[in-house]
């Protein structure tokens, strides 16, 4: 089994479990396959250094957007610190260049902001927090926004609603490449039910 690079934006004001469910579901799938590793799960900011996730959290990405591994699988989380980020060229262009060869692009809450910023939504169907649905239909005008899904699949790009709903789109991306049996296994070991979206 070919290992699979899972890069996850951070950024300051980025949420915390907006990144961190999908990195528990993706590193807890590895560790669960003993002897193989489906996923290496890294985080990734613009620059070096701490990034400082809501509430003060502390975090130390392990590389920049210039020297990490080339995602497969590349995770777009939101809070508020991608309003600043809609207008962040660098990061936006990399999110463009990481889609061109990514296998899989997704994004939880308002991570779709940037998503569309990039052009990734667009003719697409998409789903964000649910506070943020007016903003994504502003950015995204040729986008069809679906309201009250957990997570919306078009195939390569996959968005997700609000915070913890990652999780449930990360264990569906498990179930997608590993099978369902992969997904039920990982979410037994996170004691998180699997529900419908």
């Amino acid at each position: 089994m070919a290992t699979r690079n899972v890069a996850i934006l951070m950024f300051d004001d980025v949420e915390v479990l907006d990144f961190a469910g999908p990195f528990e579901v993706f590193s807890v799938t590895s560790e669960l396959n003993k002897g193989e590793r489906p996923f290496a799960v890294s985080t990734v900011a613009e620059q070096a250094g701490a990034v400082n996730a809501r509430n003060s959290l502390s975090v130390n990405p392990d590389c920049t957007i210039s020297d990490c591994p080339p995602p497969d699988i590349l995770i777009v989380p939101g809070g508020q610190g991608t309003r600043k980020l809609i207008d962040n060229s660098a990061v936006i262009n990399w999110i463009k260049d990481c889609a061109q060869t990514a296998e899989l692009v997704l994004s939880v809450c308002t991570g779709s902001l940037l998503l569309a910023k990039a052009g990734l939504l667009e003719g697409l169907e998409a789903t964000t927090h649910h506070q943020a649905l007016d903003l994504l239909r502003e950015l995204a005008p040729n986008t069809t926004i679906i309201e009250n899904q957990r997570f919306v699949d078009n195939g390569k790009i996959i968005t997700s609603g609000g915070i913890a709903a990652g999780i449930d789109m990360s264990l569906h991306v498990v179930g997608k490449l590993l099978g369902t049996a992969q997904a039920e296994q990982t979410a037994d070991h996170m004691e998180y039910k699997i529900g419908n979206r």
